[in-house]
Formats: C-alpha cells, sequence, structure tokens
C-alpha cells in the first residue's frame, strides 16, 4: 500500500476529530421527526394519568362470584369519569380507556355479564384479572427520554409526556459542489464529451435522510476562478461536499484550491475501494469540507461510509460510527488487496444471506441502483467461502 493512502479507520478518526457539534434550537414536536434530541425530554405527567379500564364492560368493587347481581349506578367514559363511589353490590358501565371510579378495583368485561330488565346486571363468569392500567404504569412524572434522533413512535411519547416543545440540535446545513467541464444538469442537451451530473440527486436524499438541509450550487467549472467563486457562494454552510476533482490530475483542482482558502487537509486518499481520492479538511469558519471522488458510486458509497457518520457527529450522537450487521455469505470471495473494499451486494428478504454482484466495477450506476448493502472487505482479507460471515452496511 503507498504510503499516501491512510486506512479507512484512520480516515474516520481525522474526519471525526474536525467535529464541532451544532447548537440547539427549541421546535414544536409537530416538526421534530428525524431531528436529534438535545437534552434528556421529562415527563410532565404520568401515563396512563389515572387508573383506567382496559375493556368495555362494568367497574365493581371486589371480584363478585357468578350469579352474583349488581346495581348499576352510573357509567364512566373517556372524557367523562363517575363521580360517585363504588360500593359492594355496584357496578358502573365503563368503555375502555375510561377513568376507574373510586371504589372500583376490578373491571369486568362486557361479555362476562347479561344486562336484566331493571338494567341491573348479572355476572356470568368470575374475572381471572384485573382489566385495569395502573396509573403510571407506562411511565411517571419524571421520566426521561435520552438524547437521540426522534422517530414517528417518539412524538407519541414526547406528547403522551405533556411536552408541545423539545430541544433539538439545528439541522446540518450542506452545501454541495460538482465540479467539472464534462458536468451538464438533468433535462440539458450534453455534447458528444460531457456527460449528466447525477451524483448531487443522491447525496442531497442521503443528507436530507441524516436530517440536513441542503444546497445544490452551480456546476464549478475546471478553472480555479470558478471553483473560488463556488466555495464562495457555501459561505456558511456546516458542511461543504465537493465531488470530483480531489485526484491529482492537471484538472484536479479542489485539493489546491482548498489549501489555498485556508482549509487545513485532514487527510487525502485513503485505502479504500471505490474510492481512494477523498478528503476532508477544517475549513477556516469552523466547518467540515468532504471532498468526494466524481465517480458516482464511488462518491455514494464514500458518502455512506463518511458522510452519514459526519452528519450525526453533528447533531450529537455519541456513536457515529457505521455499525455493520452480520449475514451469511452467498457466494465465494477471493482474497482482497490493500485497500478496503465495499462491495455492492444483494440481501435475502429475510436479511440473512448477503451476495455480492459478480461486477464490481466502480462505473456501473445500474448495479449500485439494485444494490441494498455494502459487503466489508478489510484491507488484505483471505479468501472467503460462501456459508462465511460477513460484515454489511444497508443501504
Amino acid at each position: 500500500m503507498s504510503p499516501a493512502l491512510i486506512p479507512v479507520d484512520e480516515a474516520m478518526d481525522r474526519l471525526l476529530a474536525l467535529v464541532r457539534p451544532l447548537d440547539h434550537e427549541t421546535v414544536a414536536i409537530g416538526g421534530a421527526a428525524g431531528r436529534w434530541l438535545a437534552s434528556p425530554a421529562v415527563a410532565g405527567r404520568d401515563q396512563p394519568p389515572f387508573d383506567s379500564s382496559a375493556m368495555d364492560g362494568y367497574a365493581v368493587a371486589g371480584n363478585p362470584e357468578a350469579g352474583a347481581i349488581l346495581r348499576v349506578i352510573g357509567e364512566s367514559g373517556a372524557g367523562h369519569a363517575f363521580a360517585g363511589r363504588i360500593g359492594p353490590g355496584e357496578a358502573a358501565r365503563i368503555f375502555t380507556g375510561a377513568p376507574v371510579p373510586a371504589g372500583a378495583d376490578r373491571v369486568i368485561i362486557q361479555e362476562n355479564t347479561e344486562t336484566l330488565d331493571s338494567g341491573d346486571i348479572r355476572i356470568l363468569v368470575t374475572s381471572e384479572g384485573s382489566n385495569i392500567r395502573n396509573r403510571g404504569e407506562d411511565f411517571a412524572a419524571g421520566t426521561t427520554l435520552a438524547p437521540r434522533r426522534l422517530r414517528a413512535a417518539d412524538l407519541t411519547l414526547l406528547a403522551a409526556m405533556n411536552l408541545p416543545r423539545v430541544t433539538v440540535a439545528r439541522r446540518p446545513v450542506v452545501a454541495l459542489i460538482a465540479t467539472g467541464d464534462e458536468l451538464v444538469m438533468p433535462g440539458e442537451e450534453p455534447r458528444d464529451d460531457q456527460i449528466i451530473a447525477s451524483n448531487g440527486f443522491a447525496l442531497r436524499a442521503m443528507a436530507e435522510a441524516e436530517g440536513a438541509e441542503v444546497r445544490m450550487l452551480p456546476i464549478a467549472r475546471d478553472t480555479p476562478q470558478a471553483l473560488r467563486a463556488v466555495f464562495g457562494l457555501a459561505e456558511g454552510a456546516d458542511v461543504v461536499v465537493t465531488i470530483g476533482g480531489a485526484s491529482v490530475g492537471d484538472h484536479d483542482l479542489v485539493g489546491p484550491i482548498a489549501r489555498e482558502l485556508g482549509i487545513d487537509l485532514a487527510f487525502w486518499k485513503i485505502a479504500i475501494r471505490p474510492g481512494k481520492p477523498l478528503m476532508a479538511g477544517a475549513m477556516p469558519d469552523g466547518g467540515v469540507m468532504l471532498g468526494l471522488p466524481g465517480n458516482p458510486v464511488s462518491a455514494i458509497v464514500c458518502a455512506r461510509v463518511f458522510l452519514v457518520p459526519l452528519l450525526r457527529a453533528l447533531q450529537g450522537d455519541p456513536a457515529p460510527r457505521p455499525q455493520p450487521r452480520l449475514a451469511r455469505l452467498g457466494a465465494d470471495l477471493p482474497g482482497n488487496g490493500p485497500r478496503s473494499h465495499y462491495m455492492r451486494a444483494r440481501l435475502s428478504p429475510d436479511g440473512a444471506t448477503v451476495t455480492p454482484f459478480s461486477r464490481q466495477d466502480s462505473a456501473l450506476i445500474t448495479i449500485l441502483s439494485e444494490a441494498d448493502a455494502l459487503i466489508i472487505r478489510p484491507a488484505g482479507a483471505h479468501a472467503l467461502a460462501a456459508g462465511a460471515d460477513v460484515p454489511y452496511l444497508p443501504l
């Protein structure tokens, strides 16, 4: 391995060392989905806030035997509690979720009763359980939800805690800069020597899925003046992602211009396949620059490995690094070379088996679009037979 190439793990260490966690802001829970909770959310009340019925039926005192006749003295519904007290030989009609009246300690389900002409009820079957959800059974006032990325179910929990607003990390602002004279936007008429700028759309989707706000900037042409100008449009972004121009050819200007603009490069070129021409550095304003390869497959694979953890770290994730999963290998694999190889692969429907595509050329976007996993082959890994356990990252 060339001395200029650094291992993936070391590159990750250097990248995360550049992170300055983002400021916090308070938002309504209706807009908190996908945001990172910045401080523990504390419940303001018990859930349920009262002893409530788990079934439709009758609230009673004690456990009346089969054949007992009880006088119905009231009704308790959701939002309409019965204000009286249940004594021996009495019952109150009650519905699921309604408060259990004072004096009652059991709900006889409706199917186990018979309504008499008088309006009273006869017990048909003795109850085996209370059918009551006790106050605070789900959570008590003062219970906390620890900082984490908020899912849809978490919003229900926060609302039940009686918390209309929560403190979250500010969304990271990501500026995407595609570089190259050969690029045109989708819908334009490319010359025979031009290609469509496709990478930015996948990178935008990936960043937005991690909670970022994304600005897609104009294509930077292959002149220092053009690249400087587009870098200027990225001012204020927390992360500037360049696409292409990160290698060492005559037209690869990102590295030299980055240095000229005061960006302190943490690394340039790592031992990864696909995606060797990868760079990252600290920007003078405290942001982070990540220079991705121009090849679409390389750019997207490197974004999954590096950009996603970077965005998670910025928002306060204490464990932002990729978390590989294990599955059985679906085909034999040869030994690996001196660079970590992230192989496009397909998972079986049950997720138990992962099979690499036979074609791994980094120019094949169709293979990437069919892949739902990246098999991770460490540098210098030995050959593996089908059936061996292998780590992978989901796509």
